[in-house]
C-alpha cells in the first residue's frame, strides 16, 4: 500500500499524459487555460501540452502526498521530501520553459541522489544506511551489509543512466511509458535481494 501511495504521482503523471497525448488540441486548450501565466512564452504548444499537464499534475500530487501525511502527523520520509523537492524544482522548470529536458533529467536526480547517499554514508561516515534500517530484524556480518550497501548505490546509478538514455534517445511518449514501467524495476531487484540476504542471513543467538 504504501508503495502504491509513493508512486501515486508517477501514475498520476502517465496517465495525465496518455490522455493529452490521444486528445492534443483538448490538452493544449487545457494546458493554455491553467498553465498560460506560469510559462515565459505567450502560450503552451500543441506538442508540449501533454507532457506540461503531466507534469503540472504530477507537483500537485506530491504536494498532496506531503500534505496528507502532515495532516495525519506521521512521517514524511527524507526520500520522499527529496521527490517533492526536485518534482517541484524540475517540474517548474520544465513548465515554465516549456522545456521537456528538465523533467526528463528528474528521475536520474533522484536515483543519483539516492545511490550518492548510500555511498556516502557508508565510505565517508561508516555508516550503513540499509543497516540502520534493518538491522533490527536481520543479522548478517558486516562485510555483507557493506555489499548489499553497495549493490544498491549500483542500482539507483544503473536506473538513472539508463532513465538518461531512454530519454534523449526515443521519443517523448516512450520515455514517459519507461518511466512508469521502470517502477516495476524495484519489486524485482527486491525479490533478487532475497535470494542474496538468504544466504546470509545469521541466526539469532
Amino acid at each position: 500500500m504504501k508503495f502504491l501511495f509513493d508512486v501515486f504521482p508517477v501514475i498520476l503523471f502517465f496517465i495525465t499524459y496518455k490522455w493529452g497525448e490521444k486528445n492534443a488540441e483538448s490538452s493544449q486548450q487545457l494546458a493554455n487555460q491553467v498553465l498560460s501565466h506560469f510559462t515565459a512564452g505567450n502560450g503552451v504548444g500543441l506538442e508540449q501540452a501533454p507532457i506540461l499537464l503531466a507534469t503540472a499534475l504530477a507537483i500537485v500530487a506530491s504536494v498532496i502526498q506531503i500534505g496528507y501525511l502532515l495532516v495525519s502527523k506521521k512521517k514524511v520520509d527524507a526520500m520522499l521530501w527529496i521527490s517533492f523537492f526536485i518534482i517541484t524544482v524540475f517540474g517548474g522548470a520544465t513548465i515554465y520553459f516549456q522545456n521537456d529536458a528538465f523533467i526528463k533529467w528528474k528521475p536520474t536526480i533522484i536515483y543519483w541522489c539516492y545511490g550518492a547517499a548510500f555511498l556516502i554514508s557508508d565510505f565517508l561516515f561508516n555508516k550503513n544506511l540499509l543497516k540502520m534500517a534493518m538491522g533490527g530484524q536481520i543479522i548478517m556480518a558486516d562485510a555483507i551489509w557493506r555489499k548489499l550497501n553497495l549493490v544498491w548505490a549500483v542500482y539507483f546509478v544503473v536506473m538513472g543512466a539508463l532513465n538518461i538514455y531512454v530519454a534523449f534517445h526515443f521519443s517523448q511518449s516512450t520515455w514517459v511509458s519507461f518511466k512508469l514501467y521502470s517502477i516495476g524495476a524495484l519489486p524485482v531487484f527486491l525479490i533478487l535481494q532475497s535470494f542474496f540476504l538468504a544466504k546470509h542471513i545469521q541466526e539469532p543467538k
